[in-house]
């Protein structure tokens, strides 16, 4: 019978042990208006993972900015980006790094709010890391053919650039133990959670 995740010492047990995680995987809005949710949740649960939780939820900006958060890693890390981007272009850059995470900040989180998207979370053997492998590089561009946003999205930082957005790239992964733990618990409820047997692990990992 399943059983709701009051998260019990037995169900942290089986989500940390051995490898076992747990991930968040958010289809966007572009994602929902193409018709593509079903077959992004065949992609992951054909890999193994089981679901959960799931649910549909327009995200407010409450939400997108405790979710987007302004590291100061990552606001080097845009800074630098942009400036490269800029000089293979002939351009220069007038934006400080703080500006340029600003703006970028912006534009994600408006990305994010432009309708309702599909939250799920995924639990499985290495989930963080198939779930980024099966997305694909951030810029849907340069994803390798095979991956999520490979397969059906050819948008790039140049074109976002132009059109003063973020990139279109279809669908968000945990990148990492403890950003999939801050934003499962930003996107559900212990309630919402599920903690039950999937019949297939007993032949896949026997």
């Amino acid at each position: 019978m399943d059983k709701r995740i009051p998260q019990n010492k037995k169900s942290k047990k089986i989500i940390k042990g051995d490898k076992m995680e747990r991930t968040l995987i958010l289809i966007k809005h572009d994602g929902v208006q193409r018709g593509l949710v079903g077959e992004i949740i065949k992609r992951f649960e054909q890999k193994g993972l089981k679901i959960a939780g799931m649910k549909m939820i327009q995200a407010t900006e409450e939400m997108t900015k405790k979710h987007y958060v302004i590291t100061p890693e990552w606001t080097k890390k845009l800074g630098d980006n942009t400036r490269k981007s800029a000089e293979k272009k002939g351009k220069k850059v007038t934006e400080t790094d703080e500006e340029i995470a600003k703006r970028i900040h912006s534009w994600n989180s408006e990305y994010l709010m432009e309708g309702p998207l599909i939250a799920i979370v995924f639990e499985g053997y290495h989930a963080i890391e198939i779930g980024r492998k099966s997305i694909g590089s951030t810029e849907a561009r340069k994803a390798d053919i095979g991956t999520i946003r490979g397969d059906y999205s050819v948008d790039s930082y140049e074109i976002a650039e132009d059109k003063k957005r973020s990139v279109r790239n279809l669908i968000h992964g945990s990148e990492d133990s403890i950003q999939a733990d801050n934003e499962i618990n930003l996107w559900f409820t212990k309630k919402e959670l599920y903690d039950y047997k999937k019949k297939d692990w007993e032949i896949i990992f026997k």
